[in-house]
């Protein structure tokens, strides 16, 4: 399998992050892609509430997720729309990911379940759980290569999503992000590497990257890192474009070397000693 990963600076503006998206579907295809990754927040990046409500749409409203499909049928390529912000049923916002085929068929969605909520002692504070709605349900799917597990961002910390995901067959997961610089910096490389040897499969990590419009930093280092943690590809702190070659049958080799998927347990209450 052949990614594409597209490594952005989101700004503001929907339909120019659309143009962006647009031809990185082309130019995935014309460097001999089978699937591209993009980050979080490929539709717009904008802290700016009162300014980014007025791009909000319904996901069968949203102009960059139709555009995508229709791109990537055109291309005849697979696209991992990492995640749009969209409106909710009930005005709240969502955080969601798409798996789109090469048809421009959605086959399947994702919403982000762990939300960002911290103050950093950089003075940066966030609140996603003040704006966005959480997702609620674990998402893997199939496509010709391979299953691919689902996550978004601040859920790489969460090592029981990613047991539940190759708990079900997973073999690459999507970690698409807009990672803080300070957190980046300290955390990024190793979780993405921890998840990728703990359970012997493929991480594929889109990132946003660079100063963006609304005034915000991201880390970005878009990682694909293989089954035994090495790190294939680590595209810098600027956008563009980066393929890299998947042998999936490394997944079997290293599980065959550190069986640990087959040897995962339930573990049992702790018994606390007092």
């Amino acid at each position: 399998m052949r990614a594409a990963i597209l490594q952005m600076q989101s700004g503001v503006d929907p339909a120019a992050n659309a143009h962006t998206l647009v031809q990185a579907i082309a130019d995935a295809r014309a460097g001999g892609a089978d699937m591209l990754f993009t980050p979080e927040m490929s539709n717009m990046l904008d802290r700016d509430r009162a300014r980014s409500e007025a791009h909000l749409r319904p996901e069968s409203d949203d102009e960059t997720l139709a555009v995508v499909r229709e791109a990537a049928r055109d291309a005849g390529l697979w696209v991992h729309l990492g995640s749009l912000a969209l409106r909710g049923e009930g005005g709240q916002r969502l955080n969601r990911g798409f798996l789109i085929d090469d048809g421009g068929a959605i086959r399947a969605t994702y919403d982000k379940i762990h939300l960002f909520d911290v103050d950093l002692p950089t003075g940066e504070s966030w609140r996603e759980s003040a704006v966005y709605a959480r997702g609620g349900r674990a998402v893997a799917a199939d496509t010709p290569w391979a299953r691919l597990g689902f996550s978004i961002c601040y859920d790489m910390r969460f090592p029981d999503l990613y047991r539940a995901l190759t708990g079900a067959g997973a073999t690459i997961l999507a970690v698409p992000a807009a990672f803080t610089v300070p957190t980046g910096r300290a955390h990024w490389h190793v979780l993405l590497r921890a998840r990728a040897i703990e359970a012997g499969v493929f991480v594929i990590a889109a990132a946003q990257a660079g100063k963006h419009e609304d005034g915000r930093e991201t880390f970005g280092h878009s990682l694909v890192v293989d089954p035994w943690g090495e790190v294939l590809l680590d595209m810098g702190d600027a956008p563009g474009l980066g393929f890299v070659d998947l042998d999936l049958e490394k997944v079997k080799a290293v599980r065959s070397r550190v069986p640990a998927i087959d040897h995962r347990r339930d573990i049992p209450p702790v018994e606390v000693a007092r």
